[in-house]
């Protein structure tokens, strides 16, 4: 795999870049937010690395940038910042996983294994479509009766979730671990607060309503009967 670690304190990046090459990985690194953001937005990484406490810009707002230009390269944030709120603030941001510091080499380079694993956006359908609506995931864009809507990267990820299990319901703990890669409940509204954003952005006046409560279950996305 090759891997970009962004991580500004040496020692730590010094120790994780050899772990990940006697593993046979290619590591490229930067040691700043503004660099790592030039190496990540070519594209070439299987899986990036980041620290959220960076110079120059930090990871969160690195990962959001990322995420809004349309890479798509999973990104596991390395952090001291262990607090509930920070995980959620990370993975909304655009992150897919979040390990917190200490943390132990082996527990890394399995997560760095697990997000590897996942799908490539080339290995899956290209557009995703109910009803009227219509997801382009290659050009990243969001369609209802050709009328462009607006979401943001979290937001088209929870989208993307529904649409893929179109007909199906799925449960806020599916959400949360699908979307969000929460194995705990974060004792938030934050699925919630998504899914009534998602209502407002994707229906106009007149359109049916595509996005369903299932009461005591969870939510399906399905075209009008």
């Amino acid at each position: 795999m090759k891997l970009l670690l962004i991580e500004d304190d040496v020692h730590t990046a010094a120790y994780v870049a050899a772990g990940l090459r006697q593993q046979g990985h290619t590591v490229d690194q930067a040691g700043n937010g503004r660099d790592g953001l030039f190496l990540a937005a070519g594209g070439e990484h299987d899986v990036l690395v980041v620290d959220r406490m960076l110079p120059g810009l930090d990871g969160l707002s690195l990962v959001r940038t990322l995420r809004a230009t349309g890479t798509t390269a999973p990104v596991l944030f390395l952090t001291t910042l262990g607090g509930i709120d920070d995980r959620v603030d990370g993975l909304e941001a655009g992150g897919d996983d979040y390990l917190v510091k200490p943390f132990a080499f082996a527990e890394l380079l399995a997560r760095v294994n697990a997000l590897a694993r996942r799908p490539r956006l080339s290995d899956r359908p290209a557009v995703l479509e109910v009803a009227d609506l219509r997801m382009d995931l290659l050009a990243r864009t969001l369609t209802r009766a050709g009328r462009p809507i607006e979401l943001q990267p979290r937001e088209f990820q929870l989208l993307e979730y529904l649409m893929r299990h179109a007909g199906r319901v799925v449960t806020r703990t599916m959400l949360l671990e699908g979307v969000w890669d929460f194995h705990f409940d974060p004792r938030t509204n934050i699925v919630e607060t998504h899914i009534s954003r998602l209502r407002g952005k994707i229906g106009g006046p007149g359109e049916p309503e595509l996005i369903h409560t299932v009461r005591g279950a969870g939510y399906l996305i399905r075209a009008p009967a």
